[in-house]
């Protein structure tokens, strides 16, 4: 047996591809957009990708099965709770798909999302006791699929929460102990609160140390899986709607191209919005005025669907030499407006001196003395919930990034803002977004909460779900 996990860190997001030494085929399931991965493994193993399977309509990327189908002609497969394309091909619970020794089990496990499947991978179809199960979004290592996204419409969260407690409490942790487990997705993601760095665990470990898989009432598991979860980005809704149809699919081949004077200055007046991706550092120190700063060295992906909606019309500003990389990242979540990028960023700087601006950032000393000093200072945290919960600065509003876009007019525009996040990348982000907005004054807080509670020699407390 074939079993390969493909891992992006700025989606933390895994797919997988599964297939048998013998007979040469293989499934993919829950694939990315961009599929050169795929193809270049199958060609070097010479495998035959004959399916692609989706555990369930994702909200946090778009799918790739449809590039994937048309480069390999295989067959698209979902849970039959999926109310999919009618051209796909649904799976009973507990029907069986076989690649030869190697056999795939289906295993609905909704909660996450009501169509959400798990697969039962085993190496020999006579084996007792499965490989590894793919556990879709239903369960990470050390969390469980929240079940109150606004993506899965039509149904509450207790709804949801009470499936996800069946697919966790009877059908899961009925697995036996050895069972592999692999999720599609791990730390950092919005799909759950309190995900693990690990990319694998099994049935057992889970059983020991997850919180959400500890015995526990129908009620209380609603109660712990709900709480404190962050809060979900804007393209959310979009991704998962966008995963139920047909859509534009994207070339293999596709390249951004570098833009001339004349499109660059076109595009502007016809609304283009720029988007900057160098570190926050260069960033702050000269970027074009009204342009949003979402670095390509952090969550670059799930930042541009907090900020921008998929309808606008961007140009990017790139580290030099990653601009096909910086596009692709907005492709996985469909947003697929991206006009091109500006060629040596520094010499359009100096070109045109009178759109330029800086960013101002403080150190932990400077904000104290801000915020002693300050007529009307306006402090915003932007971390989520979960990460508040281990406490705030005194004095804070609290609007988490996600939410900052539709709430900015809780903040007065005419007051100064200061923002910070838990250690900076998002701040400048935010601050950036405020920027855009029309807030005149603005500035972030250099190493964020962390920062400051340091220089205040105060303990991090126990409560906090969310890392930095």
């Amino acid at each position: 047996m074939i079993l390969t996990q493909y891992y992006l860190d700025c989606l933390s997001q895994a797919s997988y591809l599964v297939a048998d030494e013998t007979t040469r085929l293989a499934v993919v399931v829950d694939p990315r957009r961009d599929i050169d991965d795929y193809l270049a493994e199958a060609k070097e193993a010479d495998l035959t990708i004959v399916g692609i399977l989706n555990t369930h309509f994702h909200a946090d990327f778009v799918s790739g099965h449809l590039e994937l189908a048309k480069a390999t002609g295989a067959w698209i497969g979902y849970g039959d709770q999926a109310k999919a394309d009618p051209h796909t091909r649904a799976f009973a619970d507990g029907e069986r798909l076989s690649l030869g020794g190697v056999t795939l089990e289906i295993m609905h496990t909704p909660g996450h999302t009501p169509e959400s499947i798990s697969v039962l991978v085993y190496e020999h179809a006579d084996d007792e006791v499965a490989y590894a199960v793919l556990t879709g979004d239903a369960l990470f290592i050390g969390d469980v699929g929240r079940p109150d996204l606004l993506a899965s419409i039509g149904f509450t969260a207790d709804e949801l929460g009470s499936m996800l407690y069946d697919s966790i409490h009877t059908k899961l942790m009925g697995l036996p102990d050895p069972v592999r487990v692999f999720p599609a997705h791990g730390a950092g993601s919005a799909c759950g609160k309190n995900l693990s760095t690990e990319k694998q665990s099994t049935i057992g470990a889970q059983r020991a140390t997850n919180y959400a898989c500890q015995p526990m009432t129908r009620e209380q598991f609603l109660d712990v899986v709900t709480e404190g979860q962050p809060s979900a980005p804007g393209y959310f809704v979009y991704n998962a709607t966008v995963n139920r149809q047909e859509r534009s699919i994207l070339d293999v081949d596709h390249h951004v191209s570098a833009l001339s004077e004349n499109e660059i200055r076109d595009a502007l007046a016809g609304g283009a919005i720029v988007t900057d991706a160098r570190p926050n550092a260069e960033y702050a120190v000269a970027h074009l005025r009204g342009s949003l700063n979402v670095p390509s060295d952090g969550r670059l992906a799930e930042t541009v669907g907090m900020v921008l909606g998929p309808q606008d019309r961007v140009i990017l500003i790139a580290p030099d030499g990653q601009e096909q990389e910086v596009a692709t990242r907005f492709h996985r979540i469909g947003y697929d407006n991206v006009l091109g990028f500006i060629p040596q960023p520094e010499a359009y700087f100096l070109a045109h001196p009178d759109d330029m601006a800086m960013a101002s950032r403080l150190s932990v000393a400077e904000a104290d003395a801000a915020l002693e000093s300050v007529p009307g200072l306006q402090l915003l945290d932007i971390r989520n919930p979960g990460e508040v919960a281990g406490g705030m600065i005194p004095g804070a509003i609290h609007i988490p990034l996600a939410e900052l876009g539709r709430r900015a007019a809780e903040l007065d525009k005419e007051r100064p803002v200061l923002a910070y996040c838990a250690g900076g990348w998002r701040s400048s982000v935010g601050s950036s977004l405020l920027r855009a907005k029309g807030f005149a004054d603005v500035s972030d807080i250099l190493g964020g909460y962390n920062a400051w509670r340091s220089a205040h020699d105060l303990e991090p407390a126990s409560c906090a779900t969310t890392k930095a």
